[in-house]
């Protein structure tokens, strides 16, 4: 039968779409027809194919009429990753490979004019998609195998040339074939320093209880956090040990995030999969694709999205470009990020701590004690420079801490009393798994992730805590998107303290973290 079906997929961002790539080889006016909103890199794929079947010593067949649909037509399709089915679904409508044997079975990756295969980048969130449409085995680049078999239930053939797929699918003897190269950023990912931030540690830090505080209610909650204060008060240092007090990720949330580095191209499938939150920390110079995804071409995940489930750290916020802070406002809010072309709207996930932080003004050493105030900036300067954060995104930010400078008498008594990353981490691991029990049937996982409407209703506050808050929101101090972040970090600051319920203390806590006042910690003192 001159006609044959084989299986690929698509991916439009985080989601991919089965792809079935039709041929019907038939006599007529010799030639090649791809339809199917196929994009250059596909429609380029009829000569490479050409060439790689007849270098694999396998028969083109030229003197036919050769029809090729990518189904569904209405989709657009784009990657090198097509030539592998194409080249199959050919030969199979040709008659040389069995149409029996594709049955189930997916084909991933670029051939070479010598009809070897090179890996590409997206293979686990392309056999995840075809995992879930019913697909059981898969072929992929060699390099890609250990990368697709995170993928649980599916059979993964790691494959070197086109002759190698075929003989598979002829149930032959498979011919040797030199090894397929891996991705080149591969090759980068031993230069990041993830390994640096797991060796800091929060005993490292004296004299900022209040922030440390901050940071752990943040970390156990998954809470958004913006630190201020003068340079040299230790902003940086707390955001580069969050990861340190964070739990590794879950099977779940490994999948997730081990699945949009490798739509990224930067998932090292001699790693396995990714076990520790991530951390970014891009420069105060990155455009807006590179932190909120974009691109040439494919949608590629940004900063935000390669940090889900992690710490995405933006030091010096207010020196971001104004299109890059605006365009937080989505995955502030929602944890996910939608880029939308003329062509296709692509959504990511981004549902990772996002850790703000700025200095008081320009220079970085403006002081409220006049005693400590070094600041050569003017005031006209000091203003223009902190409304670069505009109120809408300021509003999405959960905890606001302001750091003041180191003083001597905070440093000699933080040197004995100061507690470890691990010990911290072991609260935040028992107040997470307290979440986790308590949202088991939901979508989400943590208190910073949990919509208000269902939080009102399902989880209240006490009437205390609540009328607490409807004070602060009647009263112009809290906005609702204000009131409903104070409702989960009180949450948050009940399941650090083991509480079954948030009352009036957990609230007030709450309220001193999203109003940033500096009487936290004497209040702390005071219920605890």
């Amino acid at each position: 039968m001159p006609f044959a079906t084989a299986h690929t997929v698509s991916l439009h961002g985080a989601v991919g779409h089965l792809i079935d790539v039709q041929t019907d080889v038939s006599p007529g006016q010799a030639g090649v027809t791809m339809v199917g909103r196929a994009d250059t890199t596909i429609t380029e794929a009829r000569d490479r194919c050409r060439m790689a079947i007849i270098n694999s010593h396998l028969d083109w067949p030229a003197t036919k009429r050769i029809t090729i649909l990518l189904s569904p037509a209405d989709l657009l399709k784009r990657g090198t990753h097509f030539d592998l089915a194409v080249a199959v679904s050919v030969l199979a409508a040709a008659g040389a490979v069995p149409g029996a044997s594709m049955v189930d079975t997916a084909f991933i990756g670029e051939l070479t004019l010598d009809g070897n295969l090179r890996p590409t980048a997206g293979a686990l969130p392309m056999v995840l998609a075809a995992a879930e449409r019913g697909i059981r085995a898969v072929f992929v680049p060699e390099p890609q195998a250990a990368e697709a078999s995170m993928v649980p239930d599916m059979s993964v053939l790691g494959v070197r040339s086109l002759a190698q797929v075929v003989a598979i699918l002829r149930d032959e003897e498979v011919p040797e074939a030199d090894p397929v190269a891996p991705l080149s950023g591969a090759r980068l990912l031993s230069w990041r320093g993830q390994e640096r931030l797991e060796e800091l540690d929060l005993a490292d830090l004296v004299g900022i209880d209040d922030a440390r505080y901050a940071v752990e209610v943040a970390a156990a909650g998954g809470h958004h956090l913006l630190l201020s204060g003068p340079k040299g008060s230790g902003k940086t240092s707390l955001a580069e040990r969050i990861p340190g007090i964070l739990p590794d990720l879950t099977p779940d949330e490994s999948l997730e995030l081990s699945a949009i580095n490798s739509l990224a191209g930067t998932l090292d499938p001699a790693a396995g999969m990714l076990v520790r939150p991530p951390f970014s920390a891009p420069h105060h110079d990155a455009s807006k694709a590179s932190i909120i995804g974009g691109g040439a071409g494919a949608v590629r995940p940004g900063e935000v999205s390669r940090a889900h489930c992690g710490v995405l750290f933006l030091d010096e916020f207010p020196l971001f470009r104004s299109d890059v802070i605006e365009a937080l406002r989505q995955p502030l809010e929602s944890g996910d990020v939608t880029v939308a072309r003329r062509d296709e709207s692509v959504t990511l996930p981004a549902r990772g701590m996002v850790v703000l932080a700025s200095n008081p003004c320009p220079c970085g050493d403006f002081s409220g004690d006049v005693r400590l105030n070094r600041c050569t900036c003017r005031e006209v300067q000091r203003r223009d420079y902190r409304n670069k954060v505009t109120g809408p995104v300021a509003d999405r930010v959960d905890i606001v801490r302001h750091l003041p400078p180191l003083r001597r008498r905070d440093a000699l008594t933080d040197l004995v009393t100061a507690e470890s990353s691990t010990q911290v981490r072991e609260r935040v691991v028992a107040a997470r798994a307290r979440q986790a029990d308590r949202y088991a049937a939901e979508s989400w996982r943590l208190n910073g992730h949990a919509p208000g409407p269902v939080l009102r209703d399902r989880w209240p506050l006490s009437k205390a805590g609540q009328q607490a808050v409807d004070d602060q929101l009647y009263a112009g101090r809290l906005s609702r998107r204000g009131a409903t972040r104070v409702h989960r970090l009180a949450w948050t600051v009940a399941d650090l303290r083991r509480v079954d319920r948030p009352g009036l203390d957990e609230v007030a806590a709450a309220l001193c973290l999203r109003t940033g006042d500096p009487m936290l910690l004497s209040m702390l003192a005071r219920v605890s």
